[in-house]
Parts: structure tokens; C-alpha cells; sequence
């Protein structure tokens, strides 16, 4: 839809969890180690018995809840209903790996916005999220600071707010994520202009991510963060 150029913008906001970091290959991982090597995970299956779980009654911040969803996920995959196996679930975050191109694309962008990250991970969680790639935001909103998730619009209020303190307005930012449920949809009715990155293009369906009630055209579309840096460099020249 392309209503702004990528010039216009003096802030990008940016999804983590999905959009930089490879949460789903994190899970499958960590699952398939509880398996054990000689056991067959599907980790799709496991994709979508994770994805129905987390958004089930009782769901608390993310990563936390990734105690409770082992313990609801694991008999369905074959796998021990161990506390302790929920805790290593959960504690995985901190070795989830970036994706290849995310921290060069933000080293890169970061030299022409201000990168504000808006994650629903508590901060624990970010903070070893944030180093693996590379300290690259100018303000950070996690879930424990605004005591709500995405998509919820008060979660958007409160970086807006941030924003207007410097004397600009959303207007001012372009919002960048793979979650069409989280962000995509809400950031069009809030008015924003936003990029989806579809990092599941090769795949099929939502993976860990909730399905969207309905799809949202973004303005700006990539199946990677390096096309985005790409595409931003020669809007520059």
C-alpha cells in the first residue's frame, strides 16, 4: 500500500519475538531435546499444540507461561509432564538465536531511526533477546512495562505517548513485525503505517503465532529484515 515513503519516518518500531528472534526453532529445539535424539518430534505439531496452549484460559507474560503450556502440551506430544521440563522450556529463552539477518538489518537501520522495541516478553527475557542482537534500540517497551500485551491498543498508547515526549507523533513511525494478530492488524486501526516481515513464507500456516480473524494488507511488505534494510537504503540514496 506504500502510503509514506521509507524516507518519511523518523522512528521504527519493532516486534522481537517472531520478528527478530526465532522463537519457533527455539521451542522446537528445546523440545526435541527433552525428546531425546532417538525420538521423532514433529515440531510442527508441536508449533500448534504451543500455539493453542498459550492463548488458552490462565496464560500469564511470556516467557513464564512456557511452563504452564509444557505441562498442558507434553502428553499430547509424548514427552514427561515435568515441572522441571517446563522450566528448561522457559529458561531456553535465553539461548533463542536471532535470526541471520536480524542484527546486521538493525545495525543498518539504526543509523537512519530511532528503533524502539515492543515486545510481550518480560524483561528477563529481553535482555538476553537484546544482547544476541546487539543493542540496537534507542527506547525498549517490554510487557512488565506496560502491564499489557499486543494487540491490546494501550500497549501502542504508551510508546505513542513516549513519542509525542519528544515532540512527534505516530505519524512519525513506521511499525515493523511478522505477527499479523499482534501487530499488523492493530497498528492499520491505530492509524499507524506498518511492515509486515513474513518470516513463514516457505511454510504453511501461523506456526506459533495466533491466526488473525482476517488477513491485513500491510504498507509495506519483506520476507526478511535484510529486505527491509535493503529497501531502506535505497529509498536513501
Amino acid at each position: 500500500m506504500k502510503s509514506k515513503s521509507l524516507r518519511d519516518f523518523k522512528y521504527m518500531t519493532l516486534d522481537v519475538v517472531g520478528t527478530l528472534i526465532d522463537f519457533e526453532r527455539g521451542i522446537k529445539d528445546c523440545l526435541a531435546a527433552i525428546a531425546d535424539a532417538g525420538a521423532d518430534l514433529d515440531g510442527e505439531e508441536a508449533l500448534t499444540l504451543y500455539r493453542a496452549a498459550r492463548y488458552s484460559e490462565g496464560a500469564e507474560f511470556f516467557p513464564d507461561d512456557l511452563v504452564r503450556v509444557y505441562l498442558q502440551i507434553a502428553p499430547k506430544l509424548g514427552l514427561p509432564a515435568v515441572r522441571n521440563y517446563g522450566e528448561h522450556l522457559r529458561d531456553s529463552a535465553k539461548e533463542w538465536k536471532a535470526f541471520p539477518d536480524s542484527a546486521d538489518a538493525l545495525a543498518r537501520l539504526a543509523k537512519e531511526y530511532r528503533l524502539i522495541a515492543m515486545t510481550n516478553a518480560r524483561r528477563w527475557a529481553f535482555a538476553h533477546f537484546e544482547r544476541a542482537l546487539g543493542h540496537p534500540f534507542y527506547a525498549t517497551f517490554t510487557v512488565d512495562d506496560t502491564g499489557i500485551e499486543k494487540p491490546n491498543p494501550a500497549f501502542f498508547e504508551k510508546v505513542f505517548d513516549f513519542v509525542a515526549s519528544e515532540g512527534n507523533s505516530k505519524d512519525d513511525i513506521l511499525h515493523v513485525a511478522q505477527s499479523q494478530y499482534h501487530d499488523i492488524g492493530i497498528s492499520r486501526e491505530l492509524g499507524m503505517t506498518n511492515c509486515w516481515i513474513e518470516r513463514r513464507h516457505a511454510q504453511k500456516g501461523y506456526g506459533g503465532t495466533i491466526e488473525p480473524a482476517e488477513f491485513t494488507q500491510p504498507d509495506y511488505h519483506f520476507t526478511s529484515m535484510a529486505g527491509l534494510a535493503d529497501a531502506v537504503a535505497e529509498a536513501r540514496k
